[in-house]
């Protein structure tokens, strides 16, 4: 099976975007937070970058994917 990118229905912030990259990447949530506040402050690409993945990358589907464990 493929791994798919998906913004989270379980560990979201605002749109789960960065949720769903660190289940992607497996790696802490708050890892991928940090970063996007950090790229954010550093001339505003985050807030762009963010509202593009949060309209391009589709919602993870309920129910079709064990639940993300918490960090």
């Amino acid at each position: 099976m493929a791994k798919r990118l998906y913004r989270s229905r379980t560990d979201r912030m605002i749109g789960g975007v960065c949720g769903g990259l660190a289940a992607y990447f497996d790696i802490d949530p708050t890892i991928i937070r940090v970063l996007w506040v950090v790229v954010t402050l550093m001339g505003g690409a985050g807030i762009l970058a963010y509202l593009i993945l949060w309209v391009v990358v589709p919602l993870e589907s309920p129910g079709s994917f064990p639940p993300q464990p918490p960090y």
